[in-house]
């Protein structure tokens, strides 16, 4: 085999081919992209965009909300129904696995102040995203199938010289890894493993053909529904990622009001651990820059600000105003970073359980903080979260996946890119963990790079627009958007 590695691991048994050769490059090149440069560019731009908007993420963030829950009570108005499915959709890609796995990984390898900087990332990131959407409705166009097509690739056409087109490939190629990687078999594993852990709870060892089976049926959902396009992936991912957050808020919610009297220790950890890693965690965590890095990382690859991505749903919505879309943007890293993000490091840091510093144990973690307040049951429950967030993650990114594939290779070869998806859940669901969340952060990093430099072109114009929205609502004595 050379130097090609895949590993795969059940239980006790680790098959492992070339050594430790690819997982020691996938932490090295992991390392490159996630560092300083990385940091600067994705900060740097969101930062960038809040000064040039004066912080228009937190100004908004009341109008947000109300055009948020507005379209949910709305059956009549097609836009509304529009907006609604775009948000859901993006959601979808963003509400996930990250949210309960990726989290506990930042904690245990960065410490609790790695949770502080997912709070940075995600309200730099709130206007990123707002930047994103509403630039997505500007330069969207209407496909061969009568769907939008829209994302950072056809704003790189329409906007920069055409010596600089290649980047809309380079960006199409990330996505498509992407979604196979990001989108798919991350959230596949989490759910198997996610599964095992309630099972070994009950008694029930990890299985082979247990993994194989569960990737096999996730494997024929997707195969469903990607397959009937733009129009069932919205219908799907709006009446699944309502459900799916209010019923992990609701369990989150309980676990700590039976915590309660820790969760102001708890916040202070992540406050004091921010810039004292080193403290909370026994050294293990002794760089700042680590807890830094750990909790950037996992920021973007929960949020996805920066990426581009939710450019590709936010810019299917029936809207003629880009702004009102726009709104839709701070409310998705909002929820998902700010809100369910936030629940999951206050249940962990909660539950009094022993933290392993220096050694990501995903979901793993997250499940023995809601059993220490629960009990053993309540895995199944969790369980069932996963599967429910992995889902519509992989739907949403399925979205994403398409409109990438078919700008590369178009629309006529789509079925093949849906099969593909439909075998990588089988693949993913033995895949070993910490190989597949490496290979999706360098991606995330690698699929920035083309969007934060659109972006930071197009911000003045995205000032522009934003300054010309506010003048029009400011006659109004309320927001309609």
């Amino acid at each position: 085999m050379g130097i090609i590695q895949k590993q795969f691991l059940y239980g006790e048994t680790a098959f492992s081919f070339g050594g430790g050769v690819i997982l020691k490059i996938l932490h090295e090149l992991n390392s490159f992209i996630w560092g300083l440069p990385a940091l600067v560019m994705i900060l740097g731009v969101g930062i960038f965009l809040t000064l040039h908007t004066r912080a228009a993420q937190l100004r908004l963030l009341p109008a947000a909300l109300v055009a948020c829950f507005r379209p949910f009570f709305s059956t009549e108005n097609d836009s509304d129904r529009s907006k609604r499915r775009a948000l859901c959709t993006a959601l979808a890609a963003t509400v996930g696995t990250g949210n309960l796995a990726g989290v506990a990984g930042a904690i245990a390898l960065g410490g609790p102040g790695a949770v502080f900087w997912i709070w940075v990332c995600g309200l730099l990131g709130m206007v990123t995203k707002m930047a994103e959407a509403s630039l997505s409705i500007r330069y969207r166009i209407t496909g061969k199938s009568g769907d939008f097509n829209a994302g950072p690739m056809y704003m790189i056409l329409e906007t920069m010289k055409k010596k600089w087109h290649w980047l809309a490939y380079v960006y199409c190629f990330f996505g498509v890894v992407a979604s196979f990687g990001v989108g798919n078999a991350t959230q596949i594993n989490a759910v198997v493993g996610g599964i095992h852990s309630s099972l070994q709870g009950l008694g029930i060892e990890k299985c082979i053909w247990l993994s194989c089976g569960i990737g096999i049926l996730l494997g024929l959902l997707v195969w469903k529904v990607l397959s009937g396009g733009v129009s069932r992936i919205g219908a799907v991912t709006e009446k699944l990622v309502p459900i799916a957050a209010a019923f992990y808020v609701l369990l989150c919610i309980v676990a700590l009001w039976h915590r309660k009297d820790k969760v102001f220790d708890a916040l202070y950890s992540i406050v004091y651990g921010a810039f004292h890693p080193q403290a909370l965690t026994g050294g293990i965590v002794g760089s700042f820059f680590v807890c830094l890095r750990v909790g950037a990382a996992r920021g973007v690859f929960t949020n996805e600000a920066g990426m581009g991505t939710a450019a590709m749903a936010h810019g299917t919505a029936m809207v003629t105003e880009p702004l009102e879309q726009g709104m839709m943007g701070i409310i998705e890293v909002f929820v998902d970073t700010i809100l369910i993000c936030t629940l999951t490091a206050l249940v962990i840091l909660t539950s009094g359980i022993k933290i392993t510093y220096g050694m990501d144990l995903g979901i793993g973690l997250t499940t023995q903080a809601f059993v220490s307040v629960f009990g053993q049951w309540v895995s199944v429950f969790l369980s069932v979260a996963l599967c429910l967030f992995a889902i519509a993650t992989i739907f949403g990114w399925g979205l994403y996946g398409i409109q990438c594939f078919s700008f590369l290779f178009g629309y006529d070869q789509l079925k093949r890119f849906v099969f593909l998806q439909a075998c990588m859940a089988v693949i993913a669901s033995i895949m070993q963990t910490q190989t597949l969340w490496l290979m999706a952060e360098i991606v995330n990093g690698l699929m920035a790079i083309p969007n934060l430099i659109i972006l930071a072109k197009l911000a003045p114009e995205f000032g522009i627009m934003l300054q010309s929205y506010e003048r029009k609502k400011a006659g109004n004595k309320h927001w309609n958007s």
